[in-house]
């Protein structure tokens, strides 16, 4: 595999084809997934349930999420790098490029926030000093106290019209990719297809241009494993085989299947 960059994921999507994406917060499955052919790595603050032992992502510190980009830039040199900025660390426009610039000294070639249209001016900044931007609708874990814990958002259509006008906006602000969390297929289906940045899915159905599963989920080894993932792991019996499994079902469509989906 060559080195992953924007413009690759770009010519994926408009070829019609799909990528793989999984999470990592370290430096030796962050040498195995790129083994495998990812083409891209999150460094999510997912690592605050799976690895830290937290209830949520809340507590997760950008000095946490430093070290972990860190730990995975050391063990990765092809896939694209995309760190996760933590709760609280881009409520200003300011702060969001402070620790945006923290994350990409550590190795990350991108940066993500969970959130709509309030996130416009921080993405437009961080697009103009260079910095690119993938943003996060649907399901934002940092907000679950807000939205009354982890739910499926965009079912209503008032819901659903909000996630569709908050895509198009980042989009516009200057965002290069999209996350969209557990929103109904239906839903993710239309933003993948207004859109002309990738989209990537993580329960919202097959049709987005990508999919991302937290690794330690479709390894079968996280403590409460969510609907839209599946245990690649059991398949195969091993871990190279099980990353290769899941890259090969996303990019040939039969992952993630209706039982991994919302309606």
């Amino acid at each position: 595999m060559k080195a992953v960059t924007i413009n690759t994921l770009n010519d994926i999507k408009h070829a019609g084809e799909k990528f793989a994406v999984l999470t990592a917060y370290d430096s030796a499955f962050a040498r195995q997934v790129e083994l495998a052919g990812i083409e891209a790595l999150l460094i999510g603050d997912s690592l605050g349930n799976v690895v830290l032992g937290y209830d949520s992502t809340v507590p997760v510190s950008m000095d946490d999420m430093v070290h972990h980009t860190a730990a995975v830039t050391r063990g990765n040199s092809k896939s694209l790098l995309i760190a996760d900025l933590p709760f609280m660390a881009y409520a200003t426009p300011e702060q969001t490029l402070s620790n945006s610039a923290r994350l990409m000294q550590a190795g990350a070639q991108m940066v993500k926030l969970e959130g709509g249209e309030w996130l416009c001016p921080s993405v437009r900044m961080l697009a103009d000093r260079g910095i690119p931007v993938c943003g996060h609708l649907g399901l934002t874990p940092q907000s679950f106290n807000k939205l009354g814990g982890y739910r499926v958002q965009g079912r209503d259509e008032a819901g659903a019209e909000q996630i569709v006008l908050d895509a198009r906006r980042l989009q516009d602000a200057g965002a290069d990719l999209l996350v969209l969390e557990c929103v109904p297929t239906q839903l993710a289906t239309r933003i993948t297809k207004a859109l002309t940045i990738p989209v990537i899915g993580i329960g919202a159905g097959p049709n987005t241009d990508a999919q991302v599963l937290v690794l330690y989920d479709m390894l079968g080894i996280s403590p409460r494993v969510p609907k839209f993932t599946h245990n690649f792991l059991a398949e195969t019996g091993d871990i190279q085989g099980a990353l290769m499994a899941y890259a090969e079902a996303v990019r040939s469509g039969t992952f993630p299947r209706p039982e991994h989906s919302f309606k």
